[in-house]
């Protein structure tokens, strides 16, 4: 969802890369309640670290839990900011409940993007 809003706000010449720890299958949820704001996420995939190049990356940031022992330890030059939002995919309840809980973390995403790319 991050990096579907980055492209989305940032300035055509910045380059946008997103990528875990642990990636996993884009969540079907994810697509759903992105195109209800307006963006298309349907054709990205989740990627690693290693697919990345941190030789070109100026600003990580990190999002979920409060970083662990699976954090990366990336070069110095990069500045690394911690969001530390709700993982939807692990909400109980029913479909209601858990596309509020896709829904709350997409909104609390793009309001963080905007202030930072302000």
């Amino acid at each position: 969802m991050a990096e579907g809003f980055a492209r989305q706000l940032v300035k055509p010449d910045y380059e946008i890369f997103s990528a875990g720890t642990k990636p996993a299958r884009l969540h079907p949820l994810a697509v759903r309640v992105m195109l209800e704001a307006g963006v298309d996420i349907s054709a990205q995939h989740s990627k690693g670290l290693d697919e990345i190049p941190l030789d070109r990356v100026g600003r990580v940031i990190s999002l979920g839990r409060e970083p662990d022992e699976t954090a990366p330890v990336l070069p110095d030059k990069i500045e690394v900011a911690h969001w530390p939002l709700r993982d939807p995919t692990l909400t109980h309840g029913d479909e209601e409940v858990i596309l509020q809980a896709f829904r709350q973390v997409r909104d609390d995403i793009r309001d963080r993007l905007k202030i930072l790319l302000s």
